[in-house]
């Protein structure tokens, strides 16, 4: 009776986690990304929340390349519509030479910088 009360939906959360987050079409929920690791090398991969994923890349819990490779920062966040988007672009990062990731990064930043 006291206890955190369940939702009406099939997802049920323990008592202390985060309840799920409500949907809101003007906050994308999918991001792709680009981590620079220290050795200089990027690692590409897509999450619903940037900065927790870099944690866990971090915490030697994500991929299993950023474990030998530490990531350092995050270096391009994209949003994406929906979760099929967010891994078609992934796949297209992937593929793409670092020449042109470094020109992606670039231009991010400047965009960023520009917006300021």
């Amino acid at each position: 009776m006291g206890g955190p009360r369940l939702p009406s939906h099939p997802h049920v959360w323990s008592e202390g986690s985060r309840a799920p987050r409500r949907y809101n079409p003007a906050v994308p929920a999918f991001f792709c990304y680009i981590l620079e690791c220290a050795d200089g090398t990027f690692y590409t991969g897509w999450t619903t929340d940037p900065d927790r994923r870099l944690r866990q890349h971090a915490a030697g819990r994500g991929a299993r390349y950023t474990r030998a490779h530490l990531p350092l920062r995050i270096v391009f966040v994209e949003p994406q519509a929906n979760r099929g988007d967010a891994m078609r672009r992934e796949h297209a990062l992937k593929v793409m030479s670092r020449a042109r990731k470094l020109v992606l990064i670039a231009n991010s930043a400047n965009n960023k910088e520009a917006s300021r």
